[in-house]
């Protein structure tokens, strides 16, 4: 079962290398391909609603979050927006576009268990690398566009500053991948000494209920900037068809 499900993360990392920064006329935005569909991805974003979204720890979406030709953005203070359902491993995908001197971040496997999303699941930066103080900040360029926030820097520096960037997360078990235009930025393995050792020496240091859900929502972080975001989707790997074909 595991060869078969690094077989489908691999395809899937060549067809999102293939096709990030590709023309937004070659797919309609907020649609999924008929290949994706066949795999098993599900949109996240309708492109016209919040539908499948909430605040964190609350019945609706915040009135700050608001949807205007395909785009789900952050515009006005409110909270976090997070999925309805949770995944526990999982391909997820999207397109952002951050303000200038934005920050902003996806949290993944994050519980409603403590007082912030980031208390449980780790975060995927999205940030304005160049005029936010948190370009500058961290350990070794840890809070960086891509970066697993505080803890594992992104590799590479390919973040489109004023423009869309796409990203792709891959969580399966405890190994996590961050990429970012098609480039793989970070990969960890959540609980490995490596992983320890870092998280030891970041602000989460203390947080003893950080990176420990097996299962979670995926939060769209309000820090105060506006943020855009389209093509959300999803691809559960729990029942991706791939990995069923080998029972």
């Amino acid at each position: 079962m595991r060869n078969t499900l690094i077989l489908s993360l691999s395809l899937a990392a060549l067809t999102f290398t293939a096709t990030a920064g590709a023309a937004p006329a070659a797919v309609k935005p907020n649609t999924l391909t008929s290949a994706e569909k066949k795999a098993g991805w599900k949109l996240l974003f309708d492109g016209k609603t919040t539908k499948g979204w909430r605040g964190f720890k609350k019945p609706e979406a915040p009135t700050g979050w608001t949807v205007q030709d395909g785009i789900l953005a952050r515009t006005d203070k409110g909270g976090d927006l997070m999925t309805d359902e949770e995944f526990s491993d999982f391909e997820f995908q999207t397109d952002w576009k951050l303000e200038e001197a934005g920050n902003s971040g996806i949290i993944y496997r994050a519980s409603e268990t403590e007082s912030a999303p980031y208390m449980t699941g780790p975060e995927y930066q999205l940030l304005d690398d160049e005029k936010h103080p948190d370009g500058k900040a961290g350990k070794d360029g840890n809070r960086k566009s891509g970066s697993l926030y505080d803890v594992y820097a992104a590799s590479k520096n390919v973040v489109k500053l004023g423009d869309w960037n796409s990203t792709r997360i891959v969580v399966s078990g405890n190994h996590v991948e961050h990429w970012l235009n098609g480039e793989k930025v970070v990969e960890a393995e959540i609980g490995s000494p490596e992983w320890t050792s870092r998280v030891g020496a970041s602000k989460w240091a203390k947080v003893a209920t950080y990176a420990t859900t097996k299962a979670g929502h995926i939060d769209l972080q309000d820090h105060g900037a506006k943020v855009e975001f389209r093509n959300i989707k999803i691809l559960d790997l729990t029942k991706a068809p791939a990995k069923k074909a080998k029972k």
